[in-house]
């Protein structure tokens, strides 16, 4: 018995190995003071502070949830619109569409590579400008394509939009996971997976019906600048700040019990596992704020004192900025070193796997889009603008069942698998799911380009899309939500990683797509079927040697955190 506590206890050092179900023969004389919900242990363990966002009541954890799942599907859906304007403004302007597909290229540029050069704001400023910012580049991309009138403003306005939805690669997946507890991951990025899904076929459905209707194709675009007019209102009233520096506050009350005894008043945990907020400590537990000086450290003490002990009032919680307890003075010099820190990220093969899942997702949707928007209106269909953007339905389908399938039963998947291994959980168990999609997605692209190819009408393309979307819908949550469990407290980092590696793949893919199709819808397809197969079927390596590759980086983990958690202390 006690050799098995012990193996339980080294496994839990290992990242994205932990105990996360109660177990009799698997307990430790701790057990006792951990929070669970049911036998489910929380992950991270919420404190006593009243602005944890942990703490937060269910219904607070659903309208932020909600909010940055809306911005995700609306910054997903104007980035996918471009194309549904191809024909009225090849009519009216002469322009090709191998321009709209370079203007595509441009937009992933400005989605991966935005989403790394803000990625250090999140960590030093909040989160919440993340999401203003976003909707600024929104505003002037979107308007701008709404006054399109060359060929430069056919490609160019893409980078804005682009940058618009990086804040759905990185930032939305961040804010999740500051609110919801470890075993709630699948759920909670299923929900952000099913957003981007939305987005990518309602943005191109409403798209054709907008370029079809008496408005236009310019409105297109103005639709979608002044739905970022409005979500900037939206979001600056209504989404709360969820950054909170834990390690911090764990670090000062663990100095405030060694110098004063500890409020011993319990935080009162709801039924679903969301916790109370717990009272106001008192100001004995914290340093004398009066005698902190001009002393950096003492300052920053105060900051993080306050911030614990004193719920933070309406206007405090919708700072633009909220600075980090770390930050020196405009935090540039900090941001430069975060910045060139995260390219670590490219060092773990975590990482590169869920960028190339991902990537798969994106380089494929480029090319099925276009074959629906240039080649579906002519012979055998001749489908309007509205025809071709009610084929996105096929797809949204397929995405939702899969959504449903890669969050909410991964989540119960990884909880039933933890059972059965005296309540450890390993990151690798969910991705045995993966399998059937990567029989699934092939299985769709080839029935689609196929059907394409030889003019087959309703219902093989259409079950052909559906079987995407659901890869689209699941293949991209496995792999983030696995990502986020190897490796928990790199959150922002992996997922940076796999916006850079994911949008790279679609932009030199979708800069090839016209050369690529003019030689064969079918043979193109079937080569991208192939490909996605061997992409996808790399879950079933990285199921075999991931915790061996997690016990090998575990040092480049440890260090890494190390270096970015003391920076500038």
């Amino acid at each position: 018995m006690e050799d098995l506590q012990i193996h339980n206890l080294q496994e839990e050092l290992l990242p994205g190995s932990r105990r996360i179900i109660k177990d009799e023969h698997a307990s430790t004389s701790d057990d006792s003071l951990l929070e669970k919900h049911g036998d489910v242990i929380l992950v991270p363990q919420p404190t006593q502070s009243p602005n944890d966002p942990l703490n937060w009541s269910l219904a607070r954890k659903i309208w932020h949830t909600l909010l940055v799942c809306y911005i995700t599907a609306l910054t997903a859906g104007t980035a996918n619109t471009a194309g549904a304007a191809a024909v009225g403004v090849n009519e009216e302007y002469g322009i090709s569409y191998d321009v709209f597909n370079t203007g595509a290229g441009i937009l992933f540029i400005g989605i991966g590579y935005w989403t790394l050069l803000a990625s250090p704001g999140s960590h030093l400023y909040g989160r919440r400008i993340a999401y203003l910012v976003s909707c600024v580049w929104g505003i002037i991309g979107n308007f701008w394509f709404g006054r399109l009138q060359n060929k430069n403003d056919t490609i160019w306005t893409q980078l804005f939009v682009g940058a618009s939805e990086a804040v759905g690669e990185a930032a939305v997946q961040l804010s999740l996971l500051d609110i919801w507890f470890e075993h709630q991951n699948g759920t909670s990025l299923g929900l952000y997976t099913l957003a981007t899904s939305l987005g990518t076929y309602i943005g191109p459905l409403l798209g054709g019906h907008i370029a079809s209707s008496s408005l236009g194709w310019r409105w297109i675009g103005y639709w979608g600048g002044i739905a970022s007019v409005i979500t900037l209102a939206i979001f600056y009233f209504g989404l709360e700040e969820t950054s909170f520096p834990r390690d911090r506050y764990l670090s000062l009350q663990s100095q405030v019990i060694d110098d004063s005894p500890a409020d011993p008043t319990a935080v009162p945990h709801a039924a679903d596992g969301t916790v109370e907020a717990a009272p106001p400590s008192t100001a004995a537990q914290y340093p004398d704020e009066k005698n902190v000086g001009s002393n950096p450290i003492a300052t920053a003490q105060r900051r993080i004192s306050v911030s614990f002990s004193q719920r933070k009032t309406y206007w405090q919680r919708i700072a633009v900025i909220t600075p980090a307890p770390n930050l020196r003075g405009w935090g540039f010099k900090q941001y430069g070193k975060r910045l060139w820190s995260t390219l670590r990220i490219f060092t773990f093969p975590a990482c590169i796997y869920a960028g190339l899942q991902w990537g798969m997702q994106n380089v494929c949707l480029s090319y099925y889009l276009t074959v629906q928007e240039d080649h579906w209106i002519g012979p055998p269909w001749y489908y309007s603008d509205a025809a071709v953007a009610n084929m996105n339905l096929a797809c949204l389908i397929g995405s939702v069942i899969g959504c449903f399938y890669g969050g909410y039963l991964s989540d119960k998947f990884q909880i039933w698998m933890s059972r059965r291994n005296n309540g450890i959980m390993e990151a690798e168990f969910r991705l045995a799911l993966m399998v059937p999609c990567a029989l699934i997605f092939p299985a769709g692209m080839l029935l689609f380009g196929i059907g394409s190819e030889h003019g087959w009408a309703w219902p093989v393309p259409y079950v052909g899309l559906g079987f995407i979307g659901f890869g689209y819908g699941c293949a991209g949550d496995l792999s983030i939500t696995y990502l986020a469990d190897a490796y928990p407290d790199m959150i922002l980092e992996g997922m940076v990683g796999v916006a850079v590696i994911n949008n790279t793949l679609a932009m030199i893919f979708t800069f090839a797509a016209s050369g690529w199709l003019d030689s064969g819808i079918q043979n193109c397809f079937i080569a991208l079927a192939v490909i996605s197969f061997v992409v996808m079927i790399l879950s079933a390596p990285m199921m075999y040697w991931g915790k061996s590759i997690r016990r090998w980086t575990r040092p480049m983990y440890t260090n890494y955190l190390h270096l970015r958690d003391g920076m500038d202390q």
